[in-house]
């Protein structure tokens, strides 16, 4: 069996998420395989897929900021705010200045209220709202607020006629749909907005630079955790050192004093093992999860 541990992975295009956690299962020959935050099929770029114990540890990764690069086409609006969905309208955009573009983006960033696409994955009623729209139902989600902490403008394209292309560059907070923010540039505009291009280049401190490919995975199975249990805890949290006694109370599930660290944090015992992530609270450090080997 593989080592327990994370494994940041470049999806490519055409593939969901669960297909990625299923080629993992395959090559890591274990079925504990999950992952940390939904890409779309359409989209590329980091998934982190959790292996092993290593699982427990994705809920935090699915919480984390995210980085993305991205293709905005003015002039058509589609069912899913994407390139995979029907054309729904077309206007010509070719009038829009390059200054206009930008203006009707720049309210999109910052603390904001994000009405989410609806055809995504976010459950009414114990139903996925894609799954009522593909039956016919008209889907409309409450507004969530979600943080854009950069919206950039790299380029704009003026290719074709009637459209215009726009490359962004986004970081955002964890539930942030692009498509959104596609969508309603191009309802501020007037002509209609949707992605056709997504790439996250960054989860959290995982980016794509240690990114690797299923087939560079394929060609190293069944070792194919990159990021190992102790070290993935290492990256993503700050780190407290246990004595002997705390790593014993805490690997029983028993409270520590405080050590003043603020959010979750790693725990490690003397001889180098992580024991738990930890979060203080009424004057004591708890264990959230307990990672140490039973």
């Amino acid at each position: 069996m593989s080592t327990d541990g994370l494994i940041v992975v470049d999806k490519p295009g055409g593939m969901t998420s669960h297909d990625v956690v299923a080629r993992i299962r395959r090559l890591a020959k274990t079925r504990r395989v999950g992952h940390g935050g939904t890409l779309d099929p359409m989209a590329t770029g980091v998934l982190v897929i959790g292996v092993g114990r290593a699982t427990r540890l994705l809920t935090y990764v699915i919480g984390a900021g995210k980085s993305y690069t991205g293709t905005i086409r003015l002039g058509q609006a589609t069912v899913t705010d994407d390139a995979e969905g029907d054309v729904i309208a077309s206007t010509p955009a070719g009038h829009l200045t390059d200054d206009a573009i930008r203006a009707a983006l720049a309210p999109l960033s910052g603390e904001v209220d994000q009405v989410p696409s609806a055809v995504s994955a976010i459950k009414i009623d114990g139903q996925r709202a894609y799954k009522r729209v593909r039956e016919g139902e008209s889907v409309e989600l409450p507004a969530r607020r979600v943080t854009i902490s950069r919206l950039e403008v790299l380029a704009i394209h003026r290719t074709e006629p009637d459209v215009v292309d726009v490359d962004v560059d986004v970081t955002c907070s964890s539930g942030t749909y692009i498509r959104a923010i596609a969508r309603d540039a191009g309802l501020a505009l007037g002509v209609g907005g949707h992605l056709t291009a997504l790439r996250r280049t960054a989860v959290g401190g995982f980016t794509l630079a240690e990114a690797a490919t299923l087939d560079e995975l394929e060609q190293r199975a069944p070792e194919v955790v990159n990021l190992p249990l102790d070290a993935a805890a290492d990256r993503f949290f700050p780190r407290r050192e246990a004595t002997p006694e705390e790593a014993r109370v805490l690997a029983h599930g028993g409270p520590l004093g405080p050590a003043g660290l603020t959010g979750p944090y790693a725990v490690f015992g003397p001889a180098g093992g992580l024991i738990a992530i930890v979060s203080e609270r009424d004057g004591r450090a708890r264990a959230e999860i307990v990672l140490a080997p039973a």
